[in-house]
C-alpha cells in the first residue's frame, strides 16, 4: 500500500514488482533467475478491474450490514470500526491486484497525481459502482426486513433540512481531502511511502466517522452512496455524496502537486 506491495496504487506500476518478486523466488528456488513474464492482457486490464468490484462489493456489503444491524448503545462505534478495519483488511489483499482503491475519489486522486493511466479509470469507476450496487444487494438480503426498513438500507439519511445542507458538504470535502491525502502519501508519493498504508487508511476512515457521523454520516464514497441509494430509491440530498467526496479527492491530489509531493509529483519548485 516498491508501491505495488503498499496498496492504493495504479494498475500500471503492478506488474514490474510482481515481475521482480518472480525472478527472486526463482533464483532461491533452483539458484538461476529465468526470463521476466510479461504480463497477458487479463491480468493487465481485465483483473483489476475485476479486483476493484469484487473488492468494493466486499466493503459495501460489511459497510451496510454494519448500519442497518447496528446496536444502539454502540452508536458511531460499530459502523466505525467496521468501515474501517473492512478498508484496511482489503487494501491489504488486493493491493498486487488492482491497487485496492474501492472509491471514485481515490481513482481519480491517484490519476491525477500521474499514478494510473486514463485509460484504466473510467473502467475502475464504473467496476467500483457496479460493486457497490451489488454489496447494498447483498446486505437486504442478509439482513431482516425490518431492520433493513428502519435503516433505508444503509442510505444516507442524516440531512434533512437545507440549514444542515452546507455543514455537511464541507465535512464531505474536507475529510475525503484527509484519507485521499494519506493515501497519496502513504502509497504514491516516494518520499513518504510506507508499509502501514492498509492500517493507516484505515484508522483515518474510523477517525473521520467517528468525528463526522452526525453531520453528514461520512459517506467519503459515492460507491458506498450509490449502492444503498439504488436498493432503498432514497436519493434526497444524494448529490453531496458525491460532490463532497470528488472535491475532496481533487483537492488532495492538488496538494501533492504543488506543495507537498515529491520530485516526481511536484509541478512547481522543483
Amino acid at each position: 500500500m516498491s508501491l505495488p506491495r503498499l496498496g492504493l496504487l495504479s494498475a500500471d506500476s503492478m506488474p514490474e514488482d510482481k515481475l521482480e518478486l518472480s525472478n527472486m523466488e526463482t533464483t532461491f528456488l533452483d539458484g538461476s533467475p529465468k526470463s521476466a513474464r510479461t504480463p497477458s492482457t487479463f491480468e493487465r486490464l481485465i483483473q483489476p478491474c475485476v479486483a476493484e468490484l469484487v473488492g468494493t462489493m466486499f466493503f459495501v456489503f460489511i459497510g451496510c450490514v454494519s448500519v442497518i444491524e447496528n446496536v444502539e448503545a454502540a452508536g458511531r462505534l460499530q459502523p466505525a470500526l467496521v468501515h474501517g478495519l473492512a478498508v484496511a483488511v482489503l487494501v491489504a489483499c488486493m493491493a498486487e491486484i488492482s491497487g485496492s482503491h474501492f472509491n471514485p475519489p481515490f481513482t481519480i486522486a491517484i490519476f491525477l497525481v500521474g499514478g494510473m493511466k486514463l485509460v484504466m479509470v473510467v473502467p475502475y469507476i464504473v467496476c467500483q459502482l457496479i460493486g457497490g450496487v451489488i454489496g447494498a444487494a447483498m446486505s437486504k438480503v442478509m439482513t431482516s426486513r425490518q431492520h433493513y426498513a428502519n435503516a433505508t438500507g444503509a442510505a444516507f439519511t442524516i440531512l434533512k433540512r437545507e440549514d444542515e445542507l452546507w455543514g455537511a458538504l464541507f465535512g464531505e470535502v474536507a475529510m475525503t481531502c484527509l484519507v485521499t491525502m494519506v493515501v497519496l502519501l502513504g502509497a504514491v508519493n516516494g518520499k513518504s511511502k510506507s508499509p502501514m498504508v492498509p492500517f493507516m487508511v484505515g484508522c483515518t476512515v474510523i477517525v473521520n466517522i467517528l468525528a463526522g457521523g452526525d453531520i453528514s454520516g461520512t459517506c467519503l464514497n459515492p460507491a458506498r452512496a450509490f449502492g444503498p441509494a439504488v436498493l432503498a430509491n432514497y436519493w434526497t440530498y444524494h448529490w453531496v455524496y458525491w460532490v463532497g467526496p470528488i472535491l475532496g479527492g481533487i483537492l488532495a491530489a492538488a496538494l501533492l502537486r504543488v506543495l507537498l509531493g515529491d520530485e516526481k509529483i511536484r509541478l512547481i519548485m522543483k
